[in-house]
């Protein structure tokens, strides 16, 4: 068939890329068709902007057009298109894609929407290659996502974890310099840019910088502070340096007046120079019980003193004729709202809400009486696990901000490696995004490793799905994604893995509760049994030329990976700590040894740290 794209001559960069992935996709899926074909893209204005994303899609068999209010979701109408022709994206690997053979009469779509959210992104955590970064980014738009975060100035350690192989003693470090990082970083924006998603930055790092630190990474800095800058550090326990060593994690004395004039001038040095960047996040040191406790900061709270350094950067930029937008971050101490600052100019800024430590057994859908805030007491407080007080913290800072916001959570982060069969996960995130509009949230990015896929990448299809489409429905989505990973016998998989699901523990493996559980080690038993039984349905996908799809042979790895795991948690469970440390680190050389192999599934780097840092094994030996 011949296929013409038609777009303005001068059309930005999004929808020239949505032009030619349209007509690539559509080129593969009509192949055996003759006749011409031509559909026209466009850019409309919104009658309302600001809201989320709009598409509207009008074809036949001759052609047709698609619509968005931008180059963004012009591009997200494309693939939402070619979704509804029936292929399907369920893995950043191009590898993994489904792209039917059609023929022209299926070209009867007529339909427009609206996402459901403005904010729908994920941020960059773990361990990545280049490669894991770009394909990511090409794999936001098609599961409905809009936005992409780089940590801190420069994603360096994200890169640096990949390519020094940190936690993996079976791979040597390769070729790796802050030069390569520098050069990424380029072409990860500018594919962000090309596909017109948002662009997030820095969050992390301004107090070391503040410090005088190139603070890029949570890493320790041996150098002491510098004596003209202690008086800039926290005072804790009658002294000031950095707190453990980590410039990152380091907070600073707000009642001097130096540090809010260095900090907000930092912020607004990088906001000139980086005006590509869509949402620039200003957050404090990310760690807890350290704030100053000098005369001075002791009379205010650290929510009042961030609220008046937020005004003062928000002054800086307007005297700079700067419109960026500010993304503050309520988090740990900054969960207590102020008790007299407000923000002078709310439009300018992004409210974002980080329950960190919140139990990711069940969603965020809870009743209309919420708990009282807790008093707050000077590095003492104790981070909830419960879902109500933590929004509580939410409803006491929306009562002095009204402006946009969104949810930055973590089931992805550390959570899901307790969930052995990644269903009950998704569920939970389903419940969580359609619980947002209760919760006055106008969107959720996703703090998480990029390489979240083993057993597969079903959670992050659900939550960029359903924040484009509130109304998914969770068990419609498994079926089309695990049909598309799993052919004819998906049933069977989801039938496993909710087994495994409901076996699991995320919140026991993220290190909440007590180590020695009963209940938990019989649970862990029967994952044992239940992976020893599946073997004959994975040997039944397993032809001489190799497996049927990728996910059956990352299910096949996934079994031995459960398997190992599984008798490690049990032996945690029993209070058999040395015999659990034995347990762990059989499961770390399998993953170590097995990580070439499926490199793209699994951060081994980030499932040793969660495991050893949340859950409780120690190695024991190198």
């Amino acid at each position: 068939m011949n296929i013409k794209i038609i777009c303005l001559p001068d059309a930005d960069a999004p929808v020239v890329f949505a032009a030619s992935e349209l007509k690539c996709y559509l080129d593969r899926m009509l192949a055996g068709e003759e006749g011409d074909l031509n559909l026209s893209l466009e850019v409309r204005p919104d009658p309302m902007p600001g809201l989320p994303d709009w598409f509207a899609v009008e074809l036949n068999r001759a052609g047709g057009s698609i619509a968005g209010n931008s180059g963004r979701a012009l591009l997200l109408g494309v693939y939402d298109c070619l979704r509804r022709l029936g292929c399907r994206f369920p893995a950043p690997m191009k590898s993994c894609e489904v792209v039917p053979a059609i023929t022209s009469q299926a070209l009867a779509l007529r339909y427009e929407h609206r996402a459901s959210f403005y904010h729908r992104g994920v941020c960059i955590e773990g361990a990545d290659s280049r490669e894991n970064v770009l394909d990511f980014i090409g794999w936001l738009p098609k599961a409905g996502y809009n936005s992409f975060f780089l940590q801190f100035k420069s994603p360096y350690i994200f890169y640096a974890r990949w390519y020094e192989h940190r936690g993996n003693p079976r791979r040597e470090e390769e070729p790796f310099t802050r030069g390569n990082v520098l050069t990424w970083t380029e072409e990860a924006e500018g594919e962000i840019k090309r596909r017109g998603l948002l662009l997030h930055k820095v969050g992390h790092g301004w107090t070391g910088e503040t410090l005088g630190y190139e603070a890029q990474s949570w890493d320790g800095d041996p150098r002491p502070l510098p004596e003209g800058r202690r008086p800039l550090a926290a005072q804790v326990d009658g002294a000031r340096g950095l707190w453990k060593g980590v410039p990152a994690n380091t907070n600073l004395c707000f009642h001097n007046g130096e540090v809010v004039g260095t900090f907000a001038a930092l912020v607004v040095e990088y906001a000139k120079e980086n005006p590509n960047v869509d949402y620039l996040h200003v957050w404090l040191a990310d760690d807890y019980n350290n704030v100053c406790e000098c005369e001075g900061c002791q009379k205010t709270t650290p929510s009042d003193q961030y609220v008046e350094l937020l005004n003062e950067i928000d002054r800086r930029l307007t005297a700079e004729g700067l419109d960026a937008k500010i993304v503050f971050l309520l988090y740990q101490e900054l969960l207590w709202p102020p008790i007299k600052a407000g923000l002078e100019h709310p439009e300018r800024f992004v409210l974002m809400f980080a329950p960190i430590s919140r139990t990711f057994e069940r969603s965020y859908q809870v009743g209309d009486k919420l708990p009282a805030i807790p008093p707050y007491e000077r590095n003492k407080i104790v981070l909830s696990t419960s879902l109500e007080e933590n929004l509580a913290f939410l409803r006491g800072w929306q009562r002095r901000f009204e402006g946009d916001s969104f949810v930055y959570d973590y089931p992805l982060g550390r959570a899901h490696y307790g969930d052995l069969g990644y269903v009950k996960l998704a569920r939970v995130i389903s419940g969580d995004v359609k619980g947002l509009r209760r919760l006055g949230l106008n969107g959720y990015v996703s703090c998480q490793e990029l390489r979240v896929g083993l057993p597969n990448f079903f959670p992050n299809y659900v939550l960029g799905r359903t924040l484009m489409d509130e109304s998914a429905d969770v068990n419609q989505l498994l079926e089309e994604y695990f049909s598309a990973a799993y052919g004819e016998d998906w049933p069977l998989v989801a039938d496993y893995l909710f087994q495994l699901s409901s076996l699991s523990g995320a919140d026991y493996v993220n290190g909440k509760g007590p180590r020695q559980d009963r209940d938990m080690a019989a649970r862990m038993e029967a994952v044992r049994e239940l992976c020893l039984d599946f073997a004959p349905t994975l040997d039944a996908h397993r032809g001489p030329g190799g497996w049927d799809t990728p996910f059956w042979e990352a299910l096949d790895y996934h079994r031995e990976y459960a398997l190992k795991l599984s008798r490690a948690l049990r032996r945690l469970a029993q209070g058999n700590g040395e015999k659990a440390g034995e347990s762990w680190r059989d499961f770390r050389e399998l993953i170590c040894e097995k990580e070439p192999d499926f490199q793209p599934w699994l951060d081994v780097y980030r499932v040793l740290e969660v495991t050893e840092k949340y859950t409780g094994f120690h190695p024991g030996q190198p």
